[in-house]
């Protein structure tokens, strides 16, 4: 009876011992082998209006056969837009002038059948395509990233703007899943360009 009962407890060791070196070795696996899904920004400039510095921006990629499947599960995706601006200082560390984000929320009803779109938590619209929703994401409006007179005058900036999904938006249940699937690990690089602000 006691040597089954070893028996017993070397099985379950080896199996705990065998699920611990697994996990280890899928958290020690370099991060180029987990591919990301490339989102290109096709263009981004800074404009000055009479209400503020507005972004223009655009961007390129192609939802993922997963992703697309979530969303149709009514799994709603959160697209944040980043923007930072800062002024080169030679005597000490550059000015953070701009932190700012926009996000873009596209869901699915499965009721209405209808695709949504909400940005910043408002203005929702509705669409009868998911290629239509997306295009808020890919071909936003043009926002006010600083307020007028925020910048100085005849100042050059640098601004970095990229897109990413924001897994931290998604339920809970779906957090643990995206950090492995590259499905779900979308994000564009750092777009960057000067801005001269207006000496207006």
């Amino acid at each position: 009876m006691a040597s089954t009962k070893q028996a017993f407890q070397d099985v379950l060791c080896r199996f705990f011992w065998t699920c611990v070196v697994s996990v280890l070795m899928v958290l020690a696996l370099p991060q180029g082998q987990v591919f990301a899904t490339e989102v290109e920004v096709t263009a981004a400039r800074i404009e000055s209006t009479e209400e503020g510095y507005r972004l223009t921006t655009s961007f390129a990629f192609e939802l993922s056969h997963g992703l697309e499947e979530a969303i149709h599960k009514g799994i709603p995706m959160v697209f944040t837009t980043e923007v930072e601006m800062t002024r080169p200082r030679w005597y000490w560390l550059d000015e953070k002038t701009v932190r700012t984000a926009q996000t873009v929320r596209i869901a699915y009803n499965l009721w209405t059948r209808q695709y949504t779109g909400a940005i910043n938590g408002s203005l929702q619209q509705s669409f009868p395509s998911l290629e239509e929703a997306m295009a808020l994401v890919l071909r936003p409006r043009r926002w006010v990233v600083a307020e007028k007179g925020s910048l100085s005058a005849g100042a050059t900036y640098n601004v970095a703007v990229r897109l990413k999904l924001d897994i931290n938006q998604l339920p809970k249940s779906f957090v643990i899943t995206s950090l492995n699937n590259s499905d779900w690990r979308l994000s564009s690089d750092w777009k960057r360009f000067t801005y001269k602000a207006d000496e207006k």
